[in-house]
């Protein structure tokens, strides 16, 4: 085999390798009818909810996930289908005021930091900022 030939083969097999990695969804469907992904390495929760078309709340609730950036390769993700209980946004508008943490505006109002996060869009928990209105679920 030519030195070009096996350059050739070379780039053919590490794109085939790297198209490989790209696939969406090693995933199964669970006996309820839920469908069950299996993490894969460089795996984000935020990248699997977008595959799915579910919001990383959702996700993280369904699976007791505590910390949405700490999934790990192998790990079972059970994917949420329909729209989670306690996502509305009628209720009570809070008003966060310097040194609030959603953790602390949850307690207070006796829901979970997941029901309001998932309530207003947010992605990051530890963000909030003074004089943001927060719907209160």
């Amino acid at each position: 085999m030519s030195k070009r030939s096996c350059i050739s083969v070379l780039a053919a097999s590490t794109l085939a390798l790297l198209v490989a990695g790209s696939v969406v969804a090693p995933a199964f469907a669970s006996p309820d009818g839920s469908t069950v992904y299996i993490v894969k390495r460089g795996d984000t929760l935020y990248r699997i909810a977008r595959s799915y078309g579910v919001n990383v709340w959702a996700i993280a609730r369904a699976n007791g996930i505590t910390n949405p950036n700490r999934i790990y390769a192998g790990q079972r993700v059970v994917i949420p289908t329909g729209r989670p209980s306690g996502t509305s946004t009628t209720g009570t508008v809070h008003t966060v005021q310097s040194g609030e943490t959603l953790y602390r505006i949850a307690l207070n109002y006796g829901t979970s930091v997941w029901a309001i996060a998932q309530a207003n869009g947010i992605v990051n928990p530890n963000y909030i900022y003074a004089g943001q209105r927060l719907a209160i679920p």
